[in-house]
């Protein structure tokens, strides 16, 4: 298991989470920042350059998920891990990675006042400032002990020349990380909302972070802390195929679904079961995802191959025609709150920005071959043959 504990910058995540490895038994404290740390060390200066926070690179997220999994299997226990996750698509890919090995999290909102809030940052900020200034005087006066390592660039990060755990840059890590906490604000603040509707929220400003871990311990031994709803699919261990359905409105806009449990929209659809016809798993899928039965079998547009691409393993990807449907029947959609967040119909340029790109070429493909009467065969979302 995974006690999340989620929040603001300044909000005392990683102070509680030092603190609740204490209270509950063969628990281990796992701290995201560092994983962004060392890839700083590993990743070509041009990638890092391109991003402000470290959230943002999509190996980042994978490596959380990896390692959390990793470090579950082999100590066991419950894993406590601080950081903060105001992007819901991030989230999303994050808790879904965790569900699909089974791994169930608890999430808990630390939500002091604002007032409070912006009182730590400064608080916060003028402490680093006071330790740089301190190790800026020691390294001044100190004279370099032989046969020690002269490694310049350990030094820059420790000084704040280069970018910290935050992935912040800038000459000055007390005053950038308070700065960088305080352009923050405003992002927690319209995240509030999703983040609340599955976290324990704690409003913390009158607790220290021992009281803050008790009262969180205490949630999650009586089940007041719920185990997220996120789910998804375990990870396929070998090639797939896969059914989508395209549906579309009478001004002829297509139907996508927005996943909780990955970044980027998609269509209706899912894996076809062992033994299962493609096009009726399409049937079926539409049926469990969006709550309507298709009244007769849909018919084929694409035949994508999606070539492996580790950790993935590709397979071939059907995209199949299922129709118009009117205002009174779309009104009827009833999504799975713990799979798919919204639907909505989207004209081909807003389909281009939803969809990540290879799903868009399925998407673009499918619309020509639907015009053109014809069924295409793409490999890679590039047609041949």
């Amino acid at each position: 298991m995974i006690v999340w504990i989620n929040g603001a910058f300044g909000s005392g995540k990683t102070t509680t989470a030092g603190e609740l490895v204490e209270l509950i038994p063969n628990s281990t404290l796992y701290d995201p920042e560092l994983t962004g740390a060392q890839l700083h060390r590993l990743l070509p200066a041009k990638q890092l350059d391109e991003v402000d926070d470290y959230q943002d690179l999509p190996i980042w997220r994978r490596l959380v998920v990896d390692t959390a999994a990793a470090m579950l299997a082999q100590l066991g226990g419950v894993l406590v891990v601080p950081m903060t996750l105001l992007r819901q698509e991030y989230r999303d890919e994050i808790f879904g990675g965790l569900a699909a090995r089974r791994i169930p999290v608890r999430q808990v909102l630390l939500r002091p006042d604002e007032t409070i809030l912006r009182t730590r940052i400064e608080a916060r900020g003028e402490l680093l400032e006071a330790r740089a200034a301190g190790n800026g005087a020691k390294s001044n006066g100190a004279t370099p002990h032989a046969g020690r390592r002269n490694d310049s660039r350990r030094d820059a990060d420790r000084n704040g020349a280069d970018r910290d755990a935050t992935g912040v840059r800038g000459p000055g890590a007390g005053p950038v990380r308070r700065q960088w906490s305080y352009d923050r604000i405003e992002p927690y603040r319209s995240a509030l909302e999703w983040i609340s509707d599955d976290a324990f929220v704690i409003d913390n400003g009158a607790l220290d972070p021992r009281q803050t871990a008790h009262r969180i311990a205490e949630a999650v031994r009586t089940g007041e802390a719920p185990v997220c709803t996120i789910v998804q699919t375990p990870e396929p261990v070998a090639e797939t195929l896969a059914a989508g359905v395209l549906l579309f409105d009478e001004a002829d806009r297509v139907l996508l679904v927005d996943p909780t449990y990955k970044p980027g929209w998609e269509f209706p659809g899912g894996v076809v079961e062992p033994g299962e016809a493609p096009a009726r798993a399409g049937m079926r899928e539409v049926t469990e995802e969006l709550g309507l039965a298709l009244d007769r079998v849909p018919r084929l547009l694409v035949v994508d191959w999606e070539p492996p691409k580790p950790p993935g393993y590709g397979g071939l990807r059907l995209l199949f025609d299922g129709g118009t449907i009117g205002t009174a029947e779309a009104e009827r959609v009833t999504l799975p709150a713990d799979e798919l967040r919204c639907w909505r119909f989207v004209g081909e340029r807003e389909a281009a920005r939803l969809l990540p790109p290879p799903r868009y070429e399925r998407l673009r493909w499918a619309l020509r071959a639907r015009e053109r009467g014809v069924v295409l065969n793409l490999e890679g979302g590039v047609p041949v043959g």
